[in-house]
């Protein structure tokens, strides 16, 4: 190991203490790409040349959410660690599980939220902006 502060190169362990992501953050990022774009496009539509740019954004965005739904669909698993897990674990159960990166692990929620707080923020913040032009655009602010 040498003097690594962090180990590298270590054995990747027991398949079932280290997780991958659970469906559920999937359908979180989808719903906050989606929540983007129509705070976009409620925000900032009007103008035939703005209306084109929002649209080959929204397109890319699409495809950044649609990428890893069709890559899970064509994944292939190991059938015999499928029998073996039973059936699919929860929400709970996957959070308190172990989440392998290329630097260190850490826990699956940890790991939820370091993945969603980039999205949430982009998300929540362009409807933040959305509104204060709408307070501004009619004179209350």
């Amino acid at each position: 190991m040498g003097k690594d502060i962090v180990p590298r190169d270590q054995p990747a362990g027991d398949r079932a203490a280290l997780s991958g992501l659970h469906p559920y953050v999937y359908a979180v990022i989808a719903a906050l790409v989606l929540w983007f774009i129509v705070s976009v496009w409620s925000t900032f539509a009007g103008e035939a040349y703005t209306d084109y740019l929002l649209a080959v954004v929204s397109g890319f965005l699409l495809i950044f959410v649609a990428l890893p739904f069709v890559l899970s669909l064509v994944s292939r698993d190991d059938d015999t660690d499928a029998d073996s897990a039973g059936p699919q674990r929860t929400f709970r159960g996957w959070a308190s599980c172990e989440f392998a990166t290329w630097q260190y692990r850490l826990k699956c929620g940890h790991a939820a939220a370091e993945i969603l707080l980039p999205v949430a923020a982009i998300a929540f913040g362009m409807t933040a902006f959305g509104v204060i032009l709408l307070l501004v655009s009619h004179g209350t602010i």
